[in-house]
């Protein structure tokens, strides 16, 4: 997987937690580094065991569907792209305060499980994985710690916008995946 695929996942996969943290931003009076901190440790953290997690899942099934590989990244990818296009015209994130550890725990989970799926086609694609989820995991640190920044200063209105440029990325990347593989694409 070249870098610029790589990259675009990341970011692609960011977006919900960017968009959750802009919510977050948007529920403190008064923000603090220790909030952006928190936020992007948490949703970072996560997006870095997600992948490796899937990973491992993927890796034990390979041999079973090594023939249909491309087809799975492609349906994984594109699932995670819509559902992230549908939320960008959901509604919005509930606006919350909290930052303790079951709330931020639980955030952390829902926004990383696109991750685990992208983890999964990583095995099937036989691409690295560290590397991979360390370029999740640091891009999602910083966009969170962006995002938290953002909600704070200027609102929820570039939520939709960010959940909908991620659909649209990870649908392309899936696409590109599947095209390459039946010979369509070379790049």
């Amino acid at each position: 997987m070249h870098f610029a695929e790589l990259f675009f996942i990341a970011v692609g996969l960011s977006m919900d937690a960017f968009a959750v943290s802009v919510c977050k931003g948007l529920s403190v009076k008064k923000l603090s580094g220790k909030h952006a901190l928190l936020v992007g440790l948490y949703f970072g953290g996560f997006q870095f065991l997600m992948p490796l997690l899937g990973w491992l899942l993927g890796s034990r099934f390979e041999r079973a569907i090594t023939s249909v590989d491309h087809w799975l990244a492609f349906g994984l990818l594109a699932i995670i792209g819509i559902n992230m296009i549908q939320d960008a015209f959901g509604e919005g994130e509930k606006l919350d305060d909290d930052f303790g550890v079951k709330t931020m725990l639980m955030l952390a989970v829902a926004t990383s499980i696109d991750a685990l799926a992208v983890g999964i086609t990583l095995a099937f694609l036989s691409a690295a994985v560290l590397p991979a989820a360390a370029m999740i995991g640091v891009t999602t640190f910083l966009l969170s710690c962006l995002g938290i920044w953002v909600g704070h200063a200027f609102g929820i209105r570039y939520r939709k916008g960010a959940e909908l440029l991620g659909g649209v990325i990870l649908i392309l990347i899936g696409l590109k995946i599947l095209l390459e593989h039946l010979g369509i694409l070379s790049l």
